[in-house]
Formats: structure tokens, C-alpha cells, sequence
């Protein structure tokens, strides 16, 4: 059987997500004096990250597009369940 080709998510609804390196994710944690538990959580199976190829405990940076904000930024952390 073939292997799935990984395409990321282009859908005009779906915000942008990107996986921040080691040191973006150190230096987020610590400019906020928090814990990667202490961020809001996304599942590892979600499809808006699944070509990120992720692993358990990485940080997700969304993107949202706003007519009124202009952009917004958000971080999630990575669990597995």
C-alpha cells in the first residue's frame, strides 16, 4: 500500500499552525513564566497539525486572520490524549 502524502490544511476557515523550534518554545515559556502544561492543549491526532509531523510536548503556534485585530496569535501545547 502507497503512503498518504501529508499535505498541510489551506482552507480559507483553517488558520495558520506552525510548530516552534526548541529555542522559540524555551524562550515562550520562560518569557511567560509558565509550563508547557500550563498552555492550552491540542491533540496530536488533530488534522490542522498532522503534517507537522509533532510529537508529545511541542508548542503550536495558530495564526488567526481578523478584519477587526488584524492577527491574532495563539500557542497550544501538544498531548497525546
Amino acid at each position: 500500500m502507497a503512503e498518504k502524502k501529508k499535505i498541510p490544511i489551506t482552507h480559507t476557515l483553517i488558520p495558520e499552525h506552525t510548530k516552534l523550534s526548541d529555542d522559540e518554545k524555551k524562550k515562550l515559556l520562560e518569557f511567560h513564566n509558565i509550563t508547557i502544561k500550563d498552555l492550552p492543549k491540542i491533540l496530536i491526532k488533530d488534522p490542522a497539525i498532522k503534517h507537522l509531523d509533532v510529537k508529545e510536548n511541542d508548542v503550536i503556534r495558530i495564526q488567526r486572520r481578523s478584519s477587526t485585530a488584524g492577527e491574532s496569535v495563539f500557542y497550544r501545547g501538544v498531548v497525546n490524549e
